[in-house]
């Protein structure tokens, strides 16, 4: 690879992770949003993804137990 290959590789790659932040940020900044706008739908979500977590857990808890 030469120099400029180099150079023109970089510049690619820091602008795929400038492009892939400003998502990141966008998708922070509308959730944030979204949580302000509806705070009872917000609660509701994450207490139903803990109780899945909590139910995939002891599912996992129970499938690993010697019989």
């Amino acid at each position: 690879m030469t120099d400029e290959t180099n150079t023109r590789a970089a510049a690619e790659e820091k602008s795929f992770f400038e492009r892939a932040q400003d998502a990141i940020e966008s998708a922070v900044e509308s959730t944030v949003e979204a949580v302000k706008e509806h705070p009872a739908a917000a609660a509701a979500i994450a207490a139903g993804a803990t109780a899945a977590v909590a139910g995939a857990a002891y599912g996992i808890s129970k499938l690993r137990e010697d019989d």
